[in-house]
């Protein structure tokens, strides 16, 4: 049976287990990939005791030890307005005292289903467990589904998870309280940590979190559009207003069309765990976040931001890839044997930091340094069958003190005017007095993505983007470059932390917006993407040029030796609003008094 109880129950083999963990939980929509659902309805089948059509051995070991240490309900709770939250429960029946661990879903039409696997994983290390969907989410047909319209991580989703805690607190009588949430249960869990009433939270993982939501979603004059409207059609809903109250629907046609734009500013710093840093500060709640290099949903600048701004115990990881891309298959279901170690590390270091705090496990996380830092495509790979690549050594992962620590210097390129190739380089020296143009508004090759979440899933696997910088149309964008780099053990720059763009402007149209993207290009010309960042400016002007200034998403990133770097500038890129009227004239310049400029951030 589904989770609505309406068709047969699927048969999982090791092979379902094994495409989780070579691609990821995310199929094309967005959506859960029907093999992590299928995985999700099975066992929760088998825990149920309900006819199965089948798990892998390892799975039936899973839920058998559960079922037979726990009771498992499927109870609703109620919010202050009496709308029924679905949640399932897991009751460790030994008379023992033991914490709970209570995880809100994630932004799907499947509620808690999803990540049935890390319930009964959170089980088998000694925890109860309470995952629960919060108010709004979900498809009516699942069990999973939960009452009443969607807040956002608003006050009323933030009263719900102090009613969550009331509800533990009855059921279980925990130890203590911990949240684990991803994606959406994420920020829910930071905020209900740091608002609850009574302070009864004392750890909080938070997995592809969000730090600003305002920024996530409106930065830099800029709209995060493909991102909003994947929410929306996410939600399990038709219409806006089948899923939303009448204030959030406002706030969304007012992002959606681009207008009041301070009132969404305002609506989404409310939703922010970094606008409650203090109060997570003042009680103490050891946090764990993480985030990926090329998030499209909640970019990792302002993640960074807000973890900056936290004084308690705090682990900030960042992996190759995009949202949920590295903690997917440990959420959803994973066997012992992977097809790339490392798999396992995003979900074990997560459970290892509830351990440390819920369960007083001495296991070394009080002696981890505060940030740990993926470095991109340091990984090895080899040629899967079926095509593609698979990992064969895990990409290097870099410890430090803290953020800050992270960049130990910075150097300087100077943009210049053409070349003979056509393109302008990255120099050492200031270049001023000239200016180049290209057609604004006109989509071009050079894009941040494919496709929110698809083209970092596939990243985190082992085969990122490739890009070839001879395709750029060049009527419609701009390059600068620097010559072949060379540098010390073969890597000719080691970039990491946030780098920052300065030109001078005009636009034929008035409005003009710019993406600048930062490659890889290898000798033959092939190209990775490094790092990127729009940037939107009202009323430019037609002539004579506004300075601009602007960062661009925090990386870490080795430079090959004989690899060259390239600056890529275009004013339309489809995950983001664009104002560049197609066919307008956008002109880049460099004034004796403001040379354009790169500063590359190193480490």
């Amino acid at each position: 049976m589904t989770a609505a109880g309406e068709q047969p129950t699927p048969s999982i083999t090791e092979a379902t287990l094994e495409g989780i963990a070579a691609d990821g939980i995310w199929a094309p929509g967005p959506t859960v990939s029907p093999a992590a659902a299928a995985v999700a309805t099975a066992l929760l089948a088998a825990l149920r005791g309900e006819a199965s059509g089948g798990l892998p051995p390892e799975l039936e070991r899973l839920t058998a030890e559960v079922r037979e240490r726990a009771t498992i309900d499927l109870p609703h709770i109620l919010t202050e307005e009496g709308f029924k939250l679905s949640a399932l429960s897991v009751k460790l029946n030994d008379g023992e005292p033991h914490p709970v661990v209570i995880v809100p879903a994630g932004w799907s039409p499947l509620g808690w289903l999803p990540f049935l696997y890390a319930y009964l994983t959170l089980a088998r290390r000694g925890y109860h467990v309470l995952a629960y969907t919060p108010r709004g989410i979900g498809d009516p047909a699942l069990l999973s589904t939960s009452e009443g319209f969607i807040d956002v991580a608003g006050p009323k989703d933030r009263a719900d998870g102090s009613r969550v805690i009331d509800y533990a607190q009855d059921h279980f009588a925990p130890s203590s309280v911990g949240f684990l949430g991803e994606s959406y249960g994420s920020g829910i869990s930071q905020l209900v940590a740091a608002h609850d009433r009574d302070a009864r939270v004392s750890a909080v993982v938070a997995l592809s979190t969000w730090g600003n939501l305002a920024t996530s979603l409106y930065d830099n004059g800029t709209r995060h559009l493909a991102a909003v409207n994947g929410l929306i059609a996410f939600t399990g809903g038709d219409s806006l207003e089948e899923k939303f109250d009448q204030e959030t629907c406002e706030v969304l046609r007012d992002f959606l069309a681009g207008e009041n734009l301070q009132r969404v500013v305002a609506w989404g710093t409310e939703r922010s765990p970094e606008a409650c840093a203090d109060l997570t500060n003042e009680r103490g709640i050891p946090t764990f976040v993480s985030n990926t290099w090329h998030e499209s949903l909640f970019p990792v600048g302002q993640v960074i931001e807000a973890f900056t701004r936290l004084t308690v115990p705090k682990r900030l990881n960042l992996w190759i890839g995009d949202h949920g891309a590295p903690e997917g298959p440990g959420l959803a279901g994973l066997l012992s044997g992977v097809p790339f170690p490392g798999l396992r590390e995003p979900m074990r270091e997560a459970y290892d930091w509830l351990d440390h705090h819920l369960l007083g496990a001495d296991n070394g996380v009080a002696e981890w340094p505060e940030v740990n830092s993926q470095v991109m495509f340091s990984y090895r790979t080899a040629p899967a069958l079926g095509g593609g690549d698979r990992i064969t050594e895990p990409a290097r992962r870099e410890p430090s003190d803290s953020w800050e620590a992270v960049v130990a210097g910075r150097e300087l390129w100077y943009l210049t005017g053409t070349r003979g190739t056509g393109d302008g380089a990255l120099a050492e020296t200031p270049a001023a007095d000239w200016s180049r143009d290209f057609s604004g508004g006109e989509p071009t090759a050079a894009t941040a993505m494919d496709a929110i979440l698809q083209t970092g899933q596939k990243e985190w696997f082992g085969n990122p983007k490739a890009y070839d910088l001879g395709k750029f149309e060049r009527s419609d964008l701009l390059v600068w470059s620097t010559g072949p780099l060379t540098g010390e053990s073969g890597v000719a720059r080691r970039i990491r932390g946030t780098a920052t763009v300065r030109l001078t402007v005009s636009s034929t149209d008035g409005d003009v917006t710019l993406v600048a993207y930062l490659f890889d290009i290898a000798p033959d010309g092939a190209a990775r993407i490094i790092t990127h960042e729009p940037f939107t400016l009202a009323r430019a002007p037609r002539s004579g040029g506004h300075s601009v200034s602007w960062a661009l998403q925090p990386a870490a990133y080795d430079l090959p030796d004989g690899h060259s770097l390239a600056l890529v500038v275009n004013s339309r890129d489809d995950l983001y609003s664009f104002v560049s009227t197609e066919g307008s004239t956008v002109t880049v310049s460099s004034p004796g008094d403001g040379e354009a400029r790169l500063e590359l951030p190193l480490g």
